[in-house]
């Protein structure tokens, strides 16, 4: 069989994808999205779960982007179920850019609430792109949940994340700044503000926020307050 100087440059990318210098690695992930090849898909899929530079991984995402959705599809929604916690964010995050909505039942509660903040923070990010007209208001349901989760990086993301759904999350995040746990009002409180003023940074909200729930004290119970009446 005669080696054409196409099979040639894909072995030699193929390859480069597992080189141990990271800028070989990203010269090969930029010429196979230069070049698409549906050889390339499943490898790429590989890479992207146990890729250790984070610019790496997203030229990875964006070689996958260049590929048909009807080949790139299938690898990730089976790589959203992987047990290793990279695969997951790093599929859901290459979904996310592809914004095919066929991938939207891939998005599960569980993903949503996956004890990984970064898969957490991929799956809410995807949620938004993905979820269909008039899911919405359920979604916001299921996103605060998580409010007061984690770091500020985290809880930024899922700030930007309800945001991004608008006015539908409103009763949602109404009902959280009344939540017994500060952490959870103060990070209501927080998304309420960007919702209202999205020019304001997320760290000075957080922060007004903390500053309003330490003031304000805990929330009075049902029994508190008809005690008061």
């Amino acid at each position: 069989m005669t080696t054409t100087r196409q099979d040639t440059d894909a072995t030699r990318a193929l390859q480069g994808l597992e080189d141990s210098r990271s800028a070989v690695r990203l010269r090969a992930a930029l010429a196979v999205g230069t070049a698409p090849d549906p050889r390339f898909v499943g490898k790429l899929v590989e890479r992207c779960a146990i890729e250790p530079e984070f610019f790496v991984r997203d030229m990875l995402t964006w070689a996958l982007v260049r590929h048909p959705v009807s080949l790139t599809l299938p690898e990730l929604l089976r790589e959203v179920r992987s047990e290793r916690a990279q695969a997951r964010s790093q599929a859901l995050h290459t979904l996310s850019k592809i914004g095919d909505r066929q991938a939207w039942p891939a998005i599960t509660r569980a993903l949503l609430s996956d004890a990984d903040d970064e898969v957490a923070r991929s799956a809410w990010r995807a949620a938004v792109v993905l979820v269909p007209e008039g899911e919405e208001s359920a979604l916001a349901t299921v996103l605060a949940t998580q409010l007061g989760r984690g770091e500020e990086k985290t809880q930024l993301s899922l700030s930007q994340a309800l945001v991004a759904l608008g006015d539908v999350m409103v009763p949602a995040l109404r009902a959280a700044t009344t939540a017994s746990d500060p952490r959870v009002r103060a990070h209501a409180l927080a998304t309420q503000r960007l919702l209202h003023d999205p020019d304001a940074g997320f760290e000075s909200a957080i922060e007004e926020a903390k500053r309003v729930v330490a003031l304000t004290g805990a929330p009075k119970t049902d029994d508190e307050n008809r005690a008061d009446r």
